[in-house]
């Protein structure tokens, strides 16, 4: 992907303003918000500002295995995956992105579901 939706839609600065809104959801939903009871959340926004950045186009790459460590001790499920994907195309909604450009980053996102999700859960 070109670094084409990264710039449309204003680099990090614009992005983490999307990600602070949808953390901003995350912590209020009773499916995933007790994730992050006890999550430095000033860090986390920080790395999933380069993360959305990244399925953006932009400047930052994060490898399968990377993400597979982030959440190895999560034990999350699909429905928390699909709650996670359902706030992050909302978030995305609110901030101007059209319906095609949202297509695609939660494709990027989808595409990574299995390195997210532990094993063996449904």
């Amino acid at each position: 992907m070109s670094k084409a939706l990264f710039d449309k839609y204003g680099g990090f600065k614009s992005v983490s303003r999307v990600v602070m809104a949808f953390y901003d959801k995350i912590l209020d939903s009773d499916q995933v918000g007790d994730y992050f009871d006890d999550i430095d959340m000033p860090k986390l926004i920080d790395h999933q500002t380069k993360f959305i950045s990244s399925l953006l186009g932009g400047p930052v790459s994060y490898s399968d295995e990377r993400l597979r460590r982030a959440h190895a001790s999560l034990d999350l499920t699909h429905e928390d995956f699909d709650e996670v994907s359902r706030l992050l195309s909302e978030t995305l909604a609110e901030h101007d992105f059209t319906p095609q450009d949202i297509d695609t980053v939660i494709s990027e996102i989808e595409a990574r579901r299995t390195c997210i999700l532990s094993t063996g859960r449904s």
